[in-house]
């Protein structure tokens, strides 16, 4: 039983998911966004195929703990996904997620085309591996 990660963007979706024993992250492959429920079954997909007992999702926050545009986007789609599953989900906070990203990637020497296409999963893992850790204290 596992814990599902997820990075909600414009234009694509990252994915994470933890070890069975809710340990650590691993990334999954990057949704390309095509419409709400094409996307929306990808997510069944994977909760059905690896166990999903829950969900984290990132939100994003401005710098002085308020929600704008982006941060209600999520949570629009946070609804559409509570309206498919009966599993808790939850939120937290992501702020920097993606800066943080591509700060280990460029660390890692990363080519620019290989981080465009993993920044979204990386900063998935990031979020989970932060909910993963919190809820470990």
């Amino acid at each position: 039983m596992r814990i599902m990660g997820i990075d909600y963007g414009e234009k694509r979706i990252g994915v994470a998911i933890s070890d069975p024993l809710g340990i650590t992250a691993q990334g999954l492959p990057t949704i390309e966004r095509t419409n709400i429920q094409k996307d929306i079954q990808k997510i069944l997909n994977i909760i059905r195929e690896k166990e999903v007992i829950e969900i984290v999702v990132g939100l994003p926050k401005h710098m002085n703990n308020t929600l704008g545009e982006k941060a209600q986007a999520v949570l629009a789609f946070i609804d559409l996904i509570k309206k498919h599953v009966n599993i808790p989900v939850n939120t937290i906070d992501e702020r920097l997620s993606t800066l943080r990203a591509h700060k280990a990637m460029l660390e890692g020497d990363l080519s620019r085309k290989k981080r465009k296409d993993r920044v979204d999963m990386i900063a998935a893992q990031l979020i989970l591996q932060g909910y993963l850790d919190r809820i470990k204290k």
